[in-house]
């Protein structure tokens, strides 16, 4: 266990920083899954809209440092990859 003040202080922010990394990683699976459900619907209105917002929040993602920016263009690229053979359909 931490004996320093400062060693305490650590634990304590790297908690917080877990906790806040969790949720905006979580918010992004969330929307890239509504994603991929609206596209086995079928719908390419609303699987266009998804998108655009599943694109917003993996950019904010990548932006706030929870993931690297090469992994979130990796992410778009795939779901922009199956919006177009929704397109091409």
């Amino acid at each position: 266990m931490a004996h320093t003040a400062s060693a305490k202080k650590r634990i304590r922010q790297t908690e917080k920083r877990n906790l806040r990394n969790r949720s905006y990683k979580s918010r992004m699976k969330t929307y890239i899954k509504k994603f991929l459900e609206v596209l086995k619907s079928g719908d390419l209105e609303k699987a266009e809209s998804v998108f655009k917002e599943a694109q917003s929040v993996i950019a904010k993602t990548a932006s706030k440092g929870v993931i690297h920016k090469n992994n979130a263009a990796r992410r778009v690229s795939r779901l922009s990859e199956k919006l177009l053979t929704l397109k091409t359909k």
